[in-house]
């Protein structure tokens, strides 16, 4: 019989939340400090949805067209909204969604609230099948 390996079992907390306000400046900063790889943007209110921000997208969307990183905001490069996973999903049906959608990393949320973050790499270095 094999174990079921589900995403809590595999997530990360290498992510914080900031306010899309904040510059891209800030952030990298703030990345540095906490050693993380994502930044999920917050809600304004609750009929607003989450934001994420990925190290690539400041290296797409600010480095590579040479924009002043103090002078761009969170709420200008975020992806919006974002595609979340459960914390009880199966890493199987989370690859495959990875794969359908052309994307590399999600929230992972119970309930409404996001508790971690799950990429690729999560989902294979640390699977136990």
């Amino acid at each position: 019989m094999t174990t079921r390996t589900v995403v809590q079992q595999v997530m990360s907390d290498h992510w914080f939340e900031m306010d899309g306000l904040h510059t891209v400046a800030e952030a990298v900063e703030k990345l540095k400090q906490k050693g993380a790889e994502a930044i999920i943007i917050a809600k304004r209110d609750d009929g607003d949805e989450y934001g994420l921000v990925l190290l690539s997208d400041i290296g797409k969307r600010v480095i590579a067209k040479d924009r002043a990183t103090a002078r761009v905001n969170l709420y200008e490069i975020m992806s919006k909204p974002v595609i979340t996973v459960s914390t009880e999903m199966d890493i199987r049906y989370c690859a495959r969604l990875f794969e359908r959608f052309g994307i590399n990393q999600a929230p992972v949320v119970e309930g409404e609230v996001i508790v971690g973050l799950v990429s690729y790499r999560d989902l294979v270095l640390n699977s136990t099948q």
